[in-house]
Formats: structure tokens, C-alpha cells, sequence
């Protein structure tokens, strides 16, 4: 028999890591189950996040009423969020004007808005009056490691057709630089091209606003926005890649955002290379793309986790390079945020999982690329399937539908609370300095389980000495059938089993999730006693 690898034992080594700590999340989950009650969720996605709320005792029902959560898609929430009635214990997951700032065109007209209020607001009191703005308020005496929000990590973008007169005149300023063109509604690197002449833009130059002619909508160009390709990314190996980070928000009103630590990079399989802009396999970084490229390989896939790319920065750049870049990605998180503030639709029912696509170039200077209101969670790997079941078993412990924690915790499992009415701060790790930034993108968190074991507990105990009942559902005794579906009620059935030895594996709808419920399973069978 051939001699294995190291890359193959080291590729072994990854997952059975990976199925070991999703099974150790599950036999905590099993340990802080509330006492009675079973929270209903509906949902229509057969991926990661189906099997986690199976995974924590949750059970599916099909009804359009009834639910505590309902795991929507997007147009849900525009055709049927208005029209619904929402029981106090209910959650959905976008807000309703999500699209503020997950459309492409959208987050470029907010931040560039919000720009001018920061700009304004910078200007000494002895101006003008016309020069002030009151729209923003004084900020308040800072940390010595507070965050300054400012808006500079936007390439110039431009929406066409509206914008095409101002891009024309920004473009004559650089005209042989790349632009990179994406469809304000669409995702994985759909309609995404690159264009270094205006005549590959003909079609967008029918901007009849001032005309007076009309188009039929037939005829009219497709919104695009038009930005400026970031020519000098930072490679690995000679790839591109980008960061796809996970931020939680729970409450616009007052801003409650949540950042999660772990996070993964994505690369191309394709050397970068400007020569060619019309190879999107080398340009774009997306998995969709990446899955077509010749040499995709199925088992590795694409992504390399955030936590060991940084370690690699820090081999390469320094300590504090790393550092002032990660101060540089809370801005960009952060601002994004505030940009929209004022504007969006708070509801205590809604809660939204941002997707952040940050791209590095070579100063190690973060740029966003797009918010994503529903990043995917879709697991390509074991390793990639473990990190999005432990984010959406840590987001669920945030929102807290059973009830489980006091809420004054700045921690909970891999995500940290960075922003709650302002800036959250911790002690520092190292004696003697000021307190710093509660932001941890990128840190192992070894501890995750034993932390989120000590977050119930302490809210147990607070329960029991107060004299209150066990934390658990409000709506535990609505009524209402399971899943209807022979995969809800396979599910919901495999959910309910109890769970042994090394806890209840992944239901697996997915099938990743089956692969590593496989794994658990087999680990369980050689572990058990002749």
C-alpha cells in the first residue's frame, strides 16, 4: 500500500478536528437545552442551517404562522413582512429595509452621504454656519484606543446608467486604469466584468434623464455599478483572495453589532495576472467562479482560515502591521453600520447575519468589496462546514430564543459585542495598558465551549436566586404539527433522538453535514468498548 502524504495525513488531521468540534458543540448544546418547552422554526434552505437548529432540539414546522423563527430569504421579507403579525417571541432574519446596505448601489450612495456628515462634522465650531452640520453629534472624550470612523476604504464607484456624464470625467482623469462592472442585485460573481475603454460601456450611455426621451423597459440597460478595480491586491503564492467576515446585529436602535472571530479567506486557483481581464477565474474571488476553473480541486476547495492567513501576515509584516490592519477592518465594519443608522427599520423581532467582503492590496489596506444580507452557508469542506455550524450555533446563542443568558455579556462563544450604543472596550490582556477595542477577528478561541458553558451557567444560577422559573420558550406551548415534509419529519424525528457518547451528530440535510455526521459516527463506533 502507497505511503500516505503529509498533505493528505495533515488534510485527515483537519477534519477529524473539525468533526470533534462540532460534536463537542452539540454535547453543550445538550447540556443547556432549556427544560421544556421545543422552539418552532421554519425554513426552506437545506444547508448548514437547517442542520444547526435541528442539532439544538428545534423543530421544523411548515405552517405560515406558529414559528419563533423563521429562516427567510429576502423577498419574504419584501412581499410578507408588512402583512405579518409578529407574537413577542418571534424572530426573523433580515430587517426590513436590509437592502440599505447589502445593494451594491446602495452602500456606495450611503457611505459616500455619510462621508460628507463626517466631513462636516469635523469642521471647527468658528466656521460658518452654512459650513456645520447638526446631523451628527459632537463624539464623546474617546479611549485612548477608540475607533474614528471615516469612509476611506469605498473604491471611487459610480451607478450607471445614472452616473455615466461623472464617471466619463473621472475616468479621463486615470483613462488607463481598470474598472470592474457588477449588477447592483446580484451575487457570486454573476454579470461581474472588467473594462479599461469606455466604448466596452456603449450600452450604458443611455441616460435619458435629461432628454426626455423614454425607453421601453425592454430597452433599458440593467443597473450597474462601475468601481475602481483594485490593480495591486496583496498575493499569497501569487492569488488573490478576499476575507469573507461574519457580523451580527441585533438592534439598529440603539446599534448592537455583534463580530465573529473566526472568518476565511478565499482564493483564486488562478495566478493574478492583468493581462488577461477577461479571465474572471484569476479576478474574482467567489466559489462560484473558483468551481469552474480547471483546476479546482472539490476536496481542498478554496478557503484558508482567516486565523492561520493571519499568522502568515504577522510572519511577514509585523505585529503592529497586522494590528493597525485589523483596526482598519472594524472601521470598515463599523462606519458601514453607523452609515445607515438613521435610516434603517428597527424591529426587536429582526436581527441580521452580515456577510463583510474585504479585500487586502499590498499595503495591507483593507477595501470592502459588498455587504451580503444573506452570505452563504453552504459548506464545501469539512473544515468550512465546522466553522459556519459553530457561527450559526453562536449567532442562535446571541439572539437567545431559549432565554438563556442575562444579556450583559460582551462575549458570547466566537462572537464578541463591539458596539453597543458605543464602542465596547475590555481590559487588556497585557497589565498596565488601556483598555482595548473588544474585537478578536482572527484569535484562536479554544475556550468557546467552556466560556459558553460558564454564559449559562451564571445566568442559571442569577435565575434560581432570584426565584424565577428556568429559562425557556414563552411560545413553548403554541400548538402546531411538525414538519410536514418526509425530510421535517426525518429530521425532526433524528433531532429528538438522544444523543451518546460523543454527542448527537449533524442531522446532515446538507451533505456536508452528512459527511461529518458520518465521521462522528464512525469516531464514536472505534471509540467505543470491545
Amino acid at each position: 500500500m502507497a505511503m500516505e502524504s503529509a498533505s493528505s495525513r495533515r488534510h485527515r488531521a483537519e477534519e477529524e478536528r473539525d468533526t470533534e468540534l462540532v460534536t463537542a458543540s452539540q454535547r453543550l448544546l445538550a447540556k443547556s437545552k432549556p427544560p421544556s418547552g421545543v422552539i418552532r422554526f421554519k425554513t426552506f434552505f437545506l444547508n448548514t442551517i437547517l442542520d444547526v437548529m435541528l442539532s439544538r432540539g428545534w423543530k421544523q414546522i411548515t405552517e405560515d404562522s406558529g414559528w419563533d423563527m423563521y429562516w427567510c430569504d429576502v423577498g419574504w421579507i419584501r412581499e410578507s413582512f408588512d402583512s405579518t403579525y409578529f407574537p413577542e417571541n418571534a424572530r426573523v432574519c433580515h430587517f426590513r429595509n436590509h437592502y440599505e446596505l447589502t445593494r451594491k448601489d446602495m452602500v456606495a450612495k450611503n457611505l459616500k452621504r455619510f462621508r460628507k456628515e463626517l466631513e462636516r462634522q469635523a469642521i471647527p465650531p468658528s466656521a460658518p454656519p452654512g459650513k456645520r452640520t447638526a446631523s451628527l453629534p459632537p463624539p464623546p472624550p474617546a479611549q485612548p484606543n477608540a475607533i474614528k470612523l471615516k469612509v476611506d476604504f469605498l473604491p471611487t464607484t459610480f451607478k450607471l446608467p445614472s452616473e455615466y456624464r461623472m464617471f466619463v470625467e473621472e475616468f479621463k482623469k486615470q483613462p488607463s486604469s481598470a474598472w470592474i462592472m457588477k449588477p447592483v442585485g446580484s451575487s457570486q460573481g454573476k454579470g461581474i466584468f472588467l473594462v479599461t475603454k469606455l466604448s466596452q460601456l456603449a450600452e450604458w450611455r443611455a441616460d435619458t434623464r435629461f432628454t426626455g426621451e423614454e425607453l421601453d423597459e425592454e430597452d433599458k440597460p440593467a443597473e450597474y455599478i462601475v468601481q475602481k478595480y483594485v490593480e495591486n491586491p496583496y498575493l499569497v503564492g501569487g492569488r488573490k483572495f478576499d476575507l469573507r467576515i461574519y457580523c451580527l446585529v441585533t438592534s439598529f436602535q440603539p446599534l448592537r453589532a455583534w463580530l465573529y472571530r473566526e472568518a476565511f479567506a478565499r482564493f483564486t486557483f488562478v495566478r493574478y495576472s492583468m493581462d488577461d481581464l477577461s479571465n474572471t477565474v484569476a479576478h474574482l474571488t467567489n466559489v462560484a467562479i473558483q468551481k469552474k476553473s480547471t483546476e479546482y480541486d472539490k476536496s481542498k476547495g478554496c478557503k484558508w482560515m482567516f486565523c492561520e492567513l493571519k499568522r502568515h501576515l504577522i510572519t511577514c509584516h509585523g505585529r503592529q502591521a497586522v494590528q493597525e490592519m485589523l483596526r482598519n477592518i472594524d472601521n470598515i465594519i463599523l462606519t458601514s453600520l453607523h452609515s445607515v443608522q438613521k435610516m434603517m427599520i428597527n424591529d426587536r423581532h429582526c436581527f441580521e447575519l452580515y456577510g463583510f467582503d474585504v479585500l487586502l492590496d499590498g499595503n495591507l489596506k483593507p477595501w470592502l468589496m459588498e455587504i451580503n444580507a444573506s452570505p452563504s452557508l453552504t459548506a464545501d469542506t469539512h473544515s468550512d462546514y465546522a466553522l459556519k455550524f459553530r457561527m450559526l450555533n453562536d449567532m442562535f446563542n446571541v439572539v437567545d430564543l431559549e432565554r438563556r443568558r442575562q444579556g450583559n455579556e460582551t462575549r458570547v462563544g466566537g462572537f464578541d459585542l463591539i458596539w453597543d450604543d458605543k464602542q465596547v472596550f475590555v481590559p487588556s490582556p497585557i497589565e498596565g495598558l488601556p483598555p482595548v477595542p473588544n474585537s478578536w477577528l482572527g484569535s484562536y478561541h479554544e475556550d468557546r465551549d467552556e466560556q459558553l458553558d460558564k454564559v449559562f451557567t451564571e445566568a442559571a444560577e442569577r435565575r434560581a436566586r432570584a426565584g424565577m422559573p428556568p429559562a425557556g420558550p414563552a411560545a413553548a406551548a403554541m400548538p402546531g404539527p411538525a414538519g410536514s415534509s418526509s425530510l421535517g419529519r426525518a429530521a425532526a424525528a433524528a433531532a429528538a433522538a438522544p444523543a451518546s457518547g460523543l454527542g448527537r451528530a449533524p442531522v446532515g440535510a446538507s451533505s456536508t453535514g452528512r459527511a461529518v455526521a458520518a465521521s462522528s459516527r464512525a469516531a464514536q463506533a472505534s471509540a467505543a468498548p470491545g
